[in-house]
């Protein structure tokens, strides 16, 4: 079989909307596009559905998603996937899109490291894109990459009866102390300034909680052998410095994000994201983001805001499939089992 054949075999069957990214946002628009009688398919990168939530962050609480006072980030990653499979989306893991062409006629032709694949329109949810953790800034962290120093948390248990500390000032280092606390037999955060850049009720928790928040503080050495036994930490206004017993670091300060390939498609992109309308329109006919990677006028970048952005998307789209089709498909109230 010739390179031609081969690859025109491959392209036989064509889907409404595929969707790029598998995380919250991607996986509310299956459903979505499921709603909409559409034919889909979700590629994503990773091994696994549910993004940064099922990559990163499993055991984090989420605490902004409508209908739950708090959900584990693998729960809802489960109710998602549940809701979105109602429809039978097919599911292509491990593959990233490397180029987004449009055909002349109209068809879009997704090309992975493995395969290349058809359809109407493109809806791309992809978050922040590919993401690398933020190495920690102190002496002898390389050599506890993997014995002792972990960048996100994905399995509590491994914590329990640990003296722990965690670094940073936002979400992320202030949700992982909260989470720590009841499990470890010691928690502290430090921080180099005073003030954090986390919500102003979980800020509120931690202070009321038993974490050991250091103020000015920052990592400056790390200490042991075959396994993490200690920390140096630095007081950044008084050069005072403390040693603190520690089996474990966790470092809140984020992860360096990158979008790759998506930079290339001919997409209209302002401070690393992509630029939609009200419709999730890209500037290409046809193509349509949501969630994290997109940018507008009062862009916030909350799960729940995604979950509003991916029926925008979808419904859209099914227009511009079928310019006949309604925008509004009705309440879900209204349907029918």
């Amino acid at each position: 079989m010739t390179e031609k054949e081969e690859l025109t075999q491959e392209q036989q069957e064509l889907f409404d909307v595929t969707i790029i990214g598998g995380g919250p946002t991607g996986l509310f628009a299956a459903f979505y596009a499921g709603v909409r009688d559409l034919k889909v398919k979700i590629i994503d990168s990773l091994p696994q559905l549910g993004g940064q939530l099922a990559e990163l962050y499993p055991e984090k609480y989420i605490y902004d998603v409508g209908g739950f006072p708090k959900v584990r980030a693998k729960e809802l990653v489960e109710r998602l996937v549940e809701q979105a499979f109602q429809y039978h989306p097919e599911v292509c893991l491990n593959e990233q899109v490397q180029d987004l062409r449009k055909r002349e006629d109209g068809v879009f032709e997704l090309h992975t490291g493995q395969r290349v694949h058809l359809s109407r329109s493109v809806v791309i949810t992809a978050g922040i894109g590919s993401f690398t953790p933020r190495p920690l800034p102190a002496e002898g962290a390389s050599a506890f990459e993997g014995r002792g120093i972990y960048y996100y948390i994905d399995n509590l248990e491994r914590f329990r009866g640990l003296s722990v500390l965690v670094i940073g000032g936002g979400d992320s280092a202030v949700d992982f102390a909260l989470m720590l606390q009841p499990v470890a037999s010691r928690v502290i955060l430090i921080h180099r300034r005073d003030q954090f850049r986390a919500h102003e009720d979980s800020v509120k928790k931690l202070f009321t909680s038993g974490v050991e928040v250091k103020t000015f503080y920052e990592l400056k050495k790390l200490h042991g052998d075959e396994t993490l036994t200690g920390a140096t930490i630095v007081h950044n206004k008084t050069g005072e410095t403390e040693y603190v017993e520690v089996q474990a670091v966790v470092s809140g300060l984020g992860f360096s994000a990158s979008l790759g390939p998506i930079l290339n498609w001919g997409l209209q992109m302002e401070d690393n994201a992509i630029v939609v309308n009200t419709k999730m329109e890209t500037n290409i006919p046809g193509v349509y983001a949501a969630g994290d990677i997109v940018t507008y006028p009062g862009k916030l970048k909350l799960i729940a805001t995604g979950f509003g952005e991916a029926p925008t998307a979808i419904n859209n789209a099914k227009t511009y499939l079928d310019p006949q089709a309604k925008l509004f498909p009705g309440h879900s109230s209204s349907r029918k089992e």
